[in-house]
């Protein structure tokens, strides 16, 4: 489905670099489908030499003939790209963002386009380990929907939902999660390391022990309180770190923590560069 498609990025970043590998490697797209635009002349050298993509410093000229554009600027330059880009786009293309807070009106009404697909992926997809919530306009087609599945499969997992509102909840969730994830593992290596483990031990065993632990899950059959109870012995070493765990409010915090980041994709969203986040 995506041969001899044309497929463009706006934006050469981090994520989008991702892409173009997940793309080359993992779905069979060659290099001459895709062509990425971006200011940095010395980033864009980089990636030609890397993937042998096209490149261009023009991102009106850039989706000239592009079957897929695929938005990937910071949400701090995305007005300055939707305006390049308003009314350039072919009629029959299919737009995939993946900016945070980006909305479908939002993105339409810039690009003066129908066909939009708005998906949140997440860092892990740099090793096609990724999870993606994706969502769509009811002009993108059954076959650009084929198309946008098969590009974010490129990525890892993906899950398509009909309700909008879920991909701030999923920026929030699984788009910032990994952040939450190393905060927990360096914390688990900074313990480790106050008990007198030298550091790469610490995090020898901090990092097994999250791998084995995702892994026992995705092989089992119960729920997470059954797991976790499993490991906790009545008046044992589990109990008590688990007692002073809940004691200091950590999965309070970890909500508000979640709340804060939603708040923040909604924030994004409206175009605000900041604001307070409200106590939950």
């Amino acid at each position: 489905m995506l041969d001899d498609l044309h497929v463009d990025f706006i934006g050469p970043g981090v994520m989008a670099e991702a892409m173009v590998r997940g793309l080359i490697e993992r779905a069979g797209v060659s290099p001459d489908q895709i062509r990425m635009s971006g200011p940095r002349q010395e980033r864009l050298d980089d990636l030609v030499t890397t993937y042998s993509v096209s490149t261009m410093t023009d991102n009106r000229e850039s989706v000239k003939g592009a079957d897929v554009i695929v938005i990937a600027v910071k949400p701090q330059t995305l007005m300055g790209a939707l305006k390049d880009l308003g009314g350039a786009i072919e009629k029959d293309a299919l737009v995939l963002s993946i900016v945070a807070g980006a909305t479908l009106e939002g993105l339409s009404e810039s690009l003066k386009h129908g066909a939009i697909v708005r998906a949140m992926p997440n860092t892990p997809a740099q090793i096609g380990r990724g999870i993606t919530v994706w969502t769509s306009t009811d002009s993108v087609t059954e076959e650009q929907i084929g198309q946008a599945r098969q590009i974010l499969n490129a990525l890892g997992d993906e899950i398509y939902v009909k309700e909008e509102d879920y991909l701030d909840m999923a920026t929030a969730l699984s788009g910032t999660g990994p952040a939450y994830v190393y905060l927990f593992m360096e914390a688990l290596v900074d313990a480790g390391v106050h008990l007198g483990f030298p550091r790469r031990i610490a995090e020898q065993l901090v990092l097994q022990t999250i791998l084995g632990s995702v892994a026992f899950y995705d092989h089992s059959s119960l729920h997470l309180s059954r797991l976790r109870n499993q490991v906790t012995s009545p008046g044992g070493t589990s109990a008590a770190a688990l007692y002073y765990l809940e004691k200091a409010g950590f999965r309070t915090a970890l909500s508000r923590a979640i709340w804060a980041a939603y708040e923040r994709s909604t924030q994004l969203g409206m175009g605000k560069k900041r604001g307070h986040v409200e106590d939950v």
